[in-house]
């Protein structure tokens, strides 16, 4: 940005000079400000599968993993670095629609007590199983039929920090675009593959491939670190209400449980998945024997 330009109206006339044919100004009532809206509050269809990004890294983040961007929105009021500058610039170039907005939309539709000015509508990618890339030693997490946007967005960002392989969803109960499934999973989502299916297509896959399966039960005996945890491995969580389905274990399974030391007698499905995953994980990257 030039130097001297400090107050809203030098921004904005600087923006839109800058991407002049690029852009479109869009106000309160503008159908991509209703769209946003939308999206965010998840009160709509959704069958492009889209969602929000905000901010600088985050943008950053789908920039690098190649996401397809619909749309990009921006606040020149609220752009005060060479960074968010650099971002628009590329940004501009490959989305669908460019917006340029006043500070109060922007307000109207950011979730940030201090936004950065930046915004984006994404497509979210789509995997199958085939997409998940089989080794010697794999890890995937199966959830079925988990509730809560939050703890699947949790489980996912663990199993990309685990070195996972993929996140595979049955009997989905929650959109895959929620808000909060997008910002617990911090980006996770767009580097593993999250595959929808159903059970009986997944369990063919885990048999045809050789995949040990466990199942994370509170009443197992074995506890989860007697487990050798070699070769593929594929660990099932299921429903924060109902548990894992009954389905499941009539699979070829073994049931592992966490001990509990205290009052209570289980843990948030995310946290007793995450345990069980980096146990996994070290075993099969031969950090930990034991």
């Amino acid at each position: 940005m030039e130097q001297g330009i400090k107050n809203a109206e030098e921004k904005m006339d600087y923006f839109a000079n800058k991407y002049k044919g690029k852009i479109e100004f869009a106000g309160m009532q503008h159908p991509k400000i209703k769209q946003i809206k939308g999206i965010i509050d998840n009160s709509k269809p959704n069958p492009k599968k889209l969602f929000v990004v905000e901010g600088i890294w985050a943008l950053d983040k789908a920039k690098k993993y190649n996401l397809e961007i619909d749309s990009i929105l921006f606040c020149p009021e609220c752009i005060f670095t060479p960074e968010a500058e650099k971002i628009i610039d590329e940004f501009v170039k490959v989305a669908g629609n460019s917006y340029i907005v006043s500070k109060k939309v922007f307000l109207k539709v950011s979730e940030r007590e201090n936004p950065d000015g930046l915004m984006a509508i994404c497509k979210l990618p789509h995997f199958e199983l085939k997409d998940i890339k089989l080794k010697e030693k794999n890890l995937v997490v199966i959830l079925d039929g988990l509730e809560i946007p939050g703890n699947i967005g949790t489980i996912i960002r663990s199993v990309d920090g685990a070195g996972g392989d993929g996140v595979i969803l049955c009997n989905r109960k929650a959109r895959l675009t929620h808000p909060k499934l997008i910002k617990s999973s911090q980006g996770s989502n767009f580097t593993i593959p999250i595959v929808e299916a159903e059970m009986d297509e997944v369990t063919d896959w885990l048999y045809k491939n050789n995949f040990k399966i466990y199942l994370t039960d509170t009443r197992a005996q074995k506890e989860y670190y007697e487990c050798d945890f070699d070769g593929r491995v594929a660990i099932v969580a299921g429903s924060e209400r109902y548990g894992i389905s009954r389905e499941w274990y009539d699979t070829n399974c073994e049931l592992i449980s966490i001990p509990m030391y205290g009052d209570c007698d289980s843990l948030n499905v995310a946290i007793a998945t995450t345990i069980v995953l980096y146990e996994a994980g070290l075993k099969l990257k031969g950090k930990i024997n034991r």
